[in-house]
Order: C-alpha cells, then structure tokens, then sequence
C-alpha cells in the first residue's frame, strides 16, 4: 500500500535555502577549511547537495549511528554502527543532520566527537523539529527549516527506506 504524501517544502525551497546556508558556511569558515561529518543514512543527500554551495575548502567523511532497534522508539542507547575513517585532531567540523527532533543521538555524537580533539564542533541542519528537543543543550549552528512534529520524507529522509529520493520534504498523511 502506497502512503499519501503532502508537500510540506517544496524543491524549490529546499534548493533556495541549501544556497543560503552553503553561503553562511562559507562566510562563517573564511580562510579555513571545514571538515563535514555525515550523519548517514539520511544526511546524505542534504551533505552532497550543502558541499556544492559551500566555497571554502571541503573535507567530508561520514558516520552512521543509531538509537533505534527494530521499533520506532528510540532506545536511548546509542549504537556506533560505521565510525569516521579521518582522525579529527585540530580540525573544523561541521555535523551535517537531516533532521535534529530529541538531540539524544546528537548530544551523545557530540560528546565523543570532542574526545577526538576537533578544533572546534558545529551542527548543521536540513529539518529541526525544536518541540520535540529533550536535550536542550544541542546547540545548532545552521538550520534550514524548522518544522512540527509531523513524520516527514524527502530529501534523503525515509519511511521504512522508502521516500529518500523525493526532492521536497513532504509529511506522511495517515
């Protein structure tokens, strides 16, 4: 069965405010290169589309991590399940997330990314969902759209692997 999706943000949008944000990076980063980190699976598509717009020098790597089993409620503990192939020492990292809700992966990520020496940690966000923040500590740097909580797909975000290639951000209707 085929699930009805609504556009929430259009492609158009979503392209204009990648631009916007890839510009501020690159403002924000003058004179330094910045070292992105995906957040896979989801981040991906959001990461390579950022990198493009983005005019300092670029390094990328990618990180996959978990809090859920087989359910849709997170665990709350988070799993490591494809760690960095670069060391971080004395590097400018930038997260790249596409959707920040709780900040439990997010605060746990950060912390073990200090660890590694960076020289220093920012966050960089497709979607934010502030309502649903438990960690209010997770700062985020860069956010392009602040959503409700609605289960969205799009743009690298899924229903069951599903919807990733969408190139808006739509809601799932029930």
């Amino acid at each position: 069965m085929e699930n009805k999706i609504k556009v929430l943000i259009p492609e158009d949008q979503v392209e204009a405010k990648v631009k916007e944000i890839g510009e501020k990076i690159s403002r924000d980063y003058a004179g330094k290169e910045v070292h992105l980190i995906c957040v896979l699976k989801g981040g991906v598509f959001f990461t390579c589309e950022l990198a493009k717009r983005i005019t300092v020098p670029v390094s990328l790597d990618f990180m996959s991590v978990s809090s859920y089993g087989a359910g849709t409620q997170s665990s709350g503990v988070v799993k490591i399940i494809k760690d960095l192939d670069e060391p971080l020492a004395g590097k400018h990292v930038l997260i790249v997330e596409d959707i920040i809700d709780s900040g439990r992966t997010l605060s746990y990520l950060i912390e073990i990314l200090k660890q590694r020496g960076p020289a220093d940690i920012r966050i960089c966000t497709l979607l934010d969902k502030p309502s649903r923040r438990v960690k209010k500590e997770v700062q985020v740097d860069y956010t392009c759209f602040s959503i409700p909580d609605e289960f969205v797909v799009g743009y690298g975000l899924d229903y069951d692997q599903k919807y990733r290639n969408l190139p808006y951000i739509g809601a799932v209707e029930v």
